[in-house]
């Protein structure tokens, strides 16, 4: 059996991760950055600070254990006076002796423990008297008692002598050079998504059958897909033309010989088979309208802001005059950018195979709450299966024992309506109607 070269995530982690590529490309530079900063960040305080900062104690230890057997030798004042004196010379110690008191009970908690820790081993070490240090008290000294005869032996060392100090540069140095990678990685794969950006604008555009003014710009790869996306466009447009002008050179061409053929029945003596031939010619030249309109789709026609409500009500008054009975409920101020005359022709088609199918048909037209619009169109019909939903959009489909069957249709009144939504980025779905029978939802972005 092959194995899998995925990486499997679990879930919950992978709800963590970015989703954008701007992100996931950002975290792929950062990730190893950041773990390569901390892996020499520790090992640089284990291995290196942590072992000078003990070795610095130790000698400090071993300066203050002279210091108290000194004391211990003689405790004279002359002596002590004299230890102090040599201690501030040759070792940077001030050392008085506090006659009578004792040692604290507490200590302040320190920032950084391990540093505290290290002293406190090497004067475990050293010293067989009881004794105590603050580290926090001041900044450049530290404060260590030790309990001797008579009194306690206080110390002020420099922190310099038991602590490597220096080590803040280095986290310092190292934390500036991080946010100089991140600042350089973020402005180099920003330029790399936007191209891509561009291109997926320009695709969007395109779907839409809007012009879009588009470059290939970016790293090699990005540039030769996008001279890709180019030729297709060119070859898509091509074609769409090339279709167009058959579609409609064909209906020209059948328009003469049917021209003629209405002209000689004019003139023909009236009977029943004259209206039956009468009733194909018409037939014929609906159909005909119908290719062209599914051939020539959004061609010609550029999308722009209209108010919605007098479009629809323009679509409903046709319906009526040819003695349809619609109802609407449409919401005021409404307005999309769509292609005026492919909307009425797509809305158009839904209300007439409401009419021809149900003895009520309702068109809403509301705004959503995301942004945009729903235009409905329900009826009271027989319906469509659900599960025959999406071969209804197939263009020329017409489904037995459904709506979409009548005598002058040709199966592409829902592909023509589909195809005008999903042109302006919106889509037209079906579904049960609250009616009873079938609802047309057309979706339009705002």
């Amino acid at each position: 059996m092959p194995l899998s070269t995925r990486l499997h995530i679990p879930p919950a982690l992978k709800r963590l991760l970015p989703t954008s590529l701007f992100g996931r490309s950002l975290l792929i530079i950062i990730l190893p950055v950041a773990v390569m900063q901390i892996a020499v960040t520790w090992a640089f305080f284990d291995a290196h600070w942590q072992s000078v900062t003990s070795k610095l104690s130790e000698g400090l230890a071993g300066d203050i254990a002279w210091a108290v057997q000194s004391y211990e030798d003689d405790p004279s004042p002359a002596a002590v006076e004299k230890l102090a004196k040599r201690a501030e010379d040759s070792m940077s110690l001030s050392i008085a002796f506090q006659k009578g008191r004792k040692l604290p009970t507490s200590r302040r908690p320190s920032l950084f423990a391990a540093l505290d820790r290290s002293l406190q081993q090497a004067l475990d070490d050293r010293l067989d008297n009881p004794f105590w240090f603050d580290t926090t008290r001041y900044t450049a000294y530290i404060d260590i008692r030790v309990q001797v005869k008579d009194g306690v032996l206080q110390i002020y060392a420099l922190r310099d002598r038991a602590y490597a100090t220096q080590g803040h540069i280095f986290i310092l140095w190292m934390v500036v050079a991080t946010m100089l990678l991140t600042a350089i990685a973020i402005l180099f794969i920003r330029n790399q998504v936007r191209a891509i950006e561009r291109l997926a604008d320009a695709a969007d555009a395109f779907g839409r059958g809007e012009d879009h003014d588009f470059k290939p710009h970016g790293a090699r790869e990005v540039r030769k897909a996008a001279r890709a996306f180019l030729a297709m466009r060119a070859r898509i447009v091509r074609h769409i033309e090339q279709r167009t002008a058959l579609l409609a050179s064909v209906s020209h061409d059948l328009r003469t010989p049917l021209t003629r053929l209405k002209l000689e029945m004019a003139m023909a003596e009236p009977c029943e088979q004259l209206e039956a031939m009468k009733g194909d010619l018409a037939e014929m030249e609906h159909m005909i309208d119908e290719y062209l309109a599914f051939a020539r789709g959004e061609g010609g026609e550029e999308a722009r802001a209209v108010d919605l409500s007098e479009l629809i009500e323009g679509v409903v008054a046709d319906a009526e005059r040819g003695g349809a009975v619609v109802e609407t409920e449409i919401a005021a101020g409404l307005e999309a950018r769509v292609r005026p005359l492919a909307f009425r022709r797509a809305l158009a088609n839904l209300v007439d195979n409401g009419v021809a199918h149900a003895d009520h048909v309702k068109v809403t037209a509301t705004a959503r709450q995301t942004g945009g619009v729903e235009i409905a169109v329900d009826d009271d019909g027989p319906g469509i299966p659900e599960d025959r939903y999406e071969e209804a959009f197939k263009p020329f489909s017409r489904l037995d024992e459904s709506r979409n069957q009548n005598e002058k249709g040709v199966g592409l009144g829902l592909a023509i309506a589909r195809d005008m939504a999903r042109g302006l980025g919106g889509d037209l779905m079906l579904s049960r109607s609250a009616m009873g029978g079938l609802r047309a939802l057309i979706r339009l972005p705002g």
